[in-house]
């Protein structure tokens, strides 16, 4: 005998599924990590700061 399946609920499982493949693809192809945007802040902050030693005091 088959096993009684929830038609809504594999429907909703399926779409939830895609959602996390693509969800998944535009996070490696567009995210970065944590690290990678902190260490992008540091070089900012270290580039504002070089530039406001070289500037003159009026």
């Amino acid at each position: 005998m088959a096993e009684i399946i929830n038609l809504n609920r594999a429907r909703k499982t399926k779409t939830r599924s895609e959602k996390r493949k693509t969800a998944d693809q535009n996070a490696h192809k567009f995210g970065r990590t944590k690290d990678e945007k902190k260490r992008d802040d540091l070089i900012a902050a270290k580039a504002k700061d070089r530039v406001d030693q070289h500037k003159l005091d009026t």
